[in-house]
């Protein structure tokens, strides 16, 4: 009885920190969509939602000290919860740059905008939302070799943040009048490759959730500074 209550149990945990995945993706779509259409209203939604978001993540972690308390589980039991404790505190967090990513889309209001480094940064959004969603899959099917692959999308990340980096400068020192917006653009790149570094650290918990063992994928995490 007691056996069958705890499965239960994980099963509501594992479904809780799905759905808040699902939130964090939606929020991360959102607020590039805002931030690209110069939408107040969409930005002030992810901004609003992120209290959902925050409270899952305490939500799931008090279930899973309480569980672990508890039922004392071992082996792969305890390393399922082991995982959602750790995986949700890189989601809250992949949420929050969400939420700065938003709050840019208030700021940059009437400033000069650069079109092509804005359709890279969809472009750039759009992929790290594709990563977001993939390792949720993942997640779900415990797949390791999914995982890998997923870590690997980090380098492609990594590539885009160089690049609107790079040309962002260059617009910068062209035309002065572009540096507040420049300035923004290379905050909210900073923000998503971010969020693919935090993707790649649920990537690890999935492995660690298969194998029992904690791997580094992504050695190479982009330091542009």
């Amino acid at each position: 009885m007691l056996r069958t209550q705890f499965e239960e149990e994980l099963l509501n945990l594992h479904n809780q920190f799905y759905e808040m995945g699902m939130l964090v993706s939606s929020a991360i779509h959102k607020s590039v969509r805002a931030y690209v259409k110069h939408d107040k209203e969409i930005a002030q939604e992810v901004i609003e939602n992120d209290e959902a978001i925050n409270n899952m993540e305490v939500r799931l972690e008090k279930k899973s000290f309480e569980m672990i308390a508890l039922q004392q589980p071992v082996t792969t039991d305890l390393r399922m919860i082991i995982t959602v404790m750790k995986a949700s505190s890189d989601l809250e967090r992949m949420g929050d740059h969400a939420v700065s990513i938003a709050k840019s889309t208030i700021r940059v209001k009437g400033e000069t905008r650069i079109a092509e480094i804005e359709k890279e940064i969809s472009d750039m959004s759009d992929y790290v939302k594709k990563m977001v969603d993939n390792v949720l899959v993942a997640y779900v099917k415990t797949d390791q070799e999914d995982a890998r692959m997923i870590a690997q999308m980090d380098e492609r990340v990594n590539d885009y943040y160089r690049d609107i980096y790079y040309k962002t400068i260059d617009s910068m020192k062209a035309n002065p009048e572009t540096v507040v917006s420049g300035t923004d653009y290379l905050s909210v790149a900073q923000y998503l490759e971010r969020i693919g570094d935090y993707v790649t650290n649920i990537c690890e918990w999935i492995v660690y959730l298969a194998t029992g063992k904690i791997s580094e994928l992504n050695s190479n995490r982009s330091e542009l500074m």
